[in-house]
């Protein structure tokens, strides 16, 4: 199991918010690159980036920041945030991006998603499905969809996509443990690749997500507090 250090972009600084909330934002770092060397050469095997502004704005606005991390690393970069047309998918991953995540074009283009899979395969398309109470959260969290996480997962597997990362936003940024339960029913019922995020707060938690089958887990606010040492983590896990 992968263990992915998140990397959340606003204002071109390091940040993570609480539940989502653009008003209970923590800012780690003035500088993104340098965080993400420091997880690199820390043992993360993938780093995974979020563009707070462009999920808001409906459009990738951190270009230049995460194009320099891209060129700057030796491991595999997945980017989401505002990606929500074809070309924004386009220019991340000819950039040298691994993965987009693409989050609110899944419910709202679908068709948009099953072109990036067709056009690059889907391994380099990841669902996320971010959820309130059981539905698809989309726009950045700000608003919640009539849409069930499961139907979701489903519907994506039809058109191509071999991944999703599954967050309960309730838990993110809370470190109240994982959602176990949603993790392992998404492996179970999808068929699916997923990635675990939202409520690590420890190494124990992210052991606890062994079972559940996740092929890998995304942790943020533990790892920059010091609540997990990212090199515990990933030899708990190996």
């Amino acid at each position: 199991m992968e263990v992915i250090p998140a990397i959340d972009l606003k204002d071109g600084r390091c940040v993570r918010l609480f539940q989502g909330d653009f008003d209970q934002e923590t800012v780690f770092s003035d500088d993104p690159l340098a965080m993400a060397h420091s997880w690199q050469q820390q043992g993360g095997h993938r780093l995974h980036l979020v563009d707070l502004d462009g999920a808001v704005q409906g459009k990738p606005v951190h270009l230049e920041v995460i194009s320099a991390i891209v060129r700057g690393l030796d491991i595999p970069v997945q980017v989401g945030g505002g990606i929500r047309d074809l070309a924004s998918a386009d220019a991340w991953l000819e950039a040298g991006v691994d993965r987009v995540v693409i989050g609110t074009a899944a419910v709202n283009d679908p068709e948009m998603v099953k072109e990036v899979c067709r056009k690059h395969g889907g391994q380099r398309v990841v669902v996320s499905v971010d959820t309130k109470g059981g539905l698809v959260a989309v726009k950045g969290w700000k608003e919640t969809s009539a849409v069930i996480v499961l139907d979701l997962a489903h519907q994506m597997a039809e058109l191509g996509v071999e991944r999703l990362l599954y967050t309960d936003i309730v838990r993110d940024g809370a470190l109240t443990g994982p959602d176990l339960e949603t993790n392992a029913q998404l492996v179970r019922e999808t068929g699916l690749a997923v990635l675990a995020s939202g409520g690590v707060a420890s190494v124990e938690h992210i052991r606890e997500l062994l079972p559940t089958g996740v092929e890998g887990v995304i942790v943020g606010r533990a790892l920059y507090t010091g609540a997990v040492s990212l090199q515990e983590a990933v030899a708990a896990v190996a």
